[in-house]
């Protein structure tokens, strides 16, 4: 468990926050800008000492501000990677790994140069210069960097904001690869909605300087209550287990958990029983009072109204649903609502275009 009471003040911002995260797996501290992110970062790497503090990261304290109790940055085991990598110019991409790979005794040492090379698909790159890399190539060196420190906990702020899209694209498989196969637990900061929804279990949604809600991200991004929802990138996501292949359409059977229902996402071969994450947008979902067999959407999920919220838009609202215990969105205008007589309780069907599931 990681928990953080963090107070502070500044000219024209505050932050108070009191955070309990899991003790592994990925949480994201998301917000717009100002939200305070960083500084949420900051403080638990000590680079910010907050006046008023109590961080402790498994059985281990770093901050106890009534105790007298302070650890500074250089001796908490944690990775830190920025925005931009900031590698030595002056030293080869090995030379570079070699510097976090020194900082940890080797008695200490729990990811070896192999491994974080496999990880970040960089073996083919140790000869050459930061000059001379991409930026995703940048950062994944960067990512690396701070795996070789062996941190018991590794800080991430934004470390795909610097990049472009294609970029964004060649990197978040390798983020994904830290997630599934390092029990390092990541602290992971983003104002990218998509973004957080491939790779974090946990969300903590922060606005000015306060927490609004920390909880598992499938619950979270499906609350209604919440500024999220009225993000035009809204939706939830779907963790669930592939069950078949269709190898002439190119389409994978993915079984919704703890549930018979099933949708078909396009998407390269996997084998049966591998885990798959998924984000369904709130606006590519449409509701239909029958199941019809003659359309182009592939995916009709029996579901049953359970909420609604006037979206940002006054033409739209946004109804929460139940498919089978699974949660999700749809962003609907009102005429269709009222048309469909949409109330809670009511069963409908869920129509969700294969094409439309990001995975």
């Amino acid at each position: 468990m990681i928990d953080a009471r963090l107070k502070l003040a500044w000219s024209g911002f505050s932050l108070d926050v009191d955070l309990q995260m899991p003790g592994r797996g990925v949480t994201a501290l998301f917000g717009q800008s100002g939200s305070g992110k960083t500084t949420c970062l900051r403080c638990i790497a000590g680079l910010e000492r907050a006046p008023q503090a109590f961080i402790r990261i498994n059985d281990e304290v770093w901050q106890d501000s009534e105790k007298g109790i302070f650890v500074p940055p250089h001796k908490r085991a944690l990775g830190y990677v920025f925005q931009e990598a900031s590698l030595f110019p002056h030293l080869s991409v090995l030379a570079n790994l070699q510097f976090g790979l020194k900082r940890i005794a080797k008695t200490q040492r729990r990811v070896d140069m192999t491994q974080a090379t496999e990880l970040l698909g960089i073996g083919h790159l140790l000869d050459r210069h930061p000059q001379h890399l991409s930026g995703g190539e940048r950062q994944r060196v960067g990512i690396a960097r701070a795996l070789l420190t062996s941190p018991r906990l590794l800080l991430m702020d934004e470390p795909l904001a610097a990049l472009d899209s294609q970029r964004k694209s060649e990197i978040l498989p390798y983020l994904q690869r830290l997630h599934d196969e390092l029990e390092i637990p990541v602290l992971y900061v983003s104002h990218a909605q998509d973004e957080v929804a491939r790779l974090a279990d946990h969300l903590v949604l922060l606005s000015d300087g306060k927490a609004l809600a920390s909880g598992p991200i499938g619950e979270t991004l499906a609350r209604l209550d919440l500024p999220l929802a009225m993000d035009n990138d809204a939706g939830v996501i779907i963790e669930g287990q592939v069950s078949g292949y269709d190898a002439d359409y190119q389409l994978l059977t993915l079984q919704l958990p703890d549930s018979a229902l099933s949708i078909r996402v396009t998407h390269a071969p996997m084998t049966t029983s591998q885990k798959l994450r998924c984000k369904v947008h709130a606006r590519d979902i449409s509701l239909t009072l029958q199941n019809s067999e003659f359309s182009s959407i592939l995916n009709r999920l029996p579901v049953t109204v359970v909420s609604e919220q006037p979206a940002d838009n006054a033409a739209h609202v946004l109804i929460r649903l139940d498919a089978g215990g699974t949660p999700l969105l749809a962003r609907i205008t009102r005429y269709s609502r009222d048309q469909l007589g949409v109330h809670p309780g009511q069963s409908l069907w869920a129509q969700i275009k294969a094409v439309a599931v990001l995975a």
